[in-house]
């Protein structure tokens, strides 16, 4: 999978998956709001972590520098 996400793209997903996962806590894991915010933060994380957003694809978004040259 080509990268399509640049850094701030990908610092701004982990500390949305950072802030999700502080919101599962506090509403509690075994709750339903907890269980959605975690399962969106492995989303985020996930994400951030490869570089590259899935949903970017269809539509053609690109906020990485280097893939925008080529």
């Amino acid at each position: 999978m080509k990268k399509n996400m640049g850094s701030t793209d990908r610092i701004a997903r982990a500390a949305v998956a950072v802030g999700l996962v502080i919101v599962a806590a506090v509403v509690g894991f075994g709750s339903i709001g907890g269980i959605i915010a975690l399962v969106l933060a492995a989303v985020m994380a996930a994400t951030a972590a490869v570089g590259s957003c899935p949903a970017y694809v269809p539509f053609g978004i690109t906020t990485c520098r280097t893939a925008a040259r080529h």
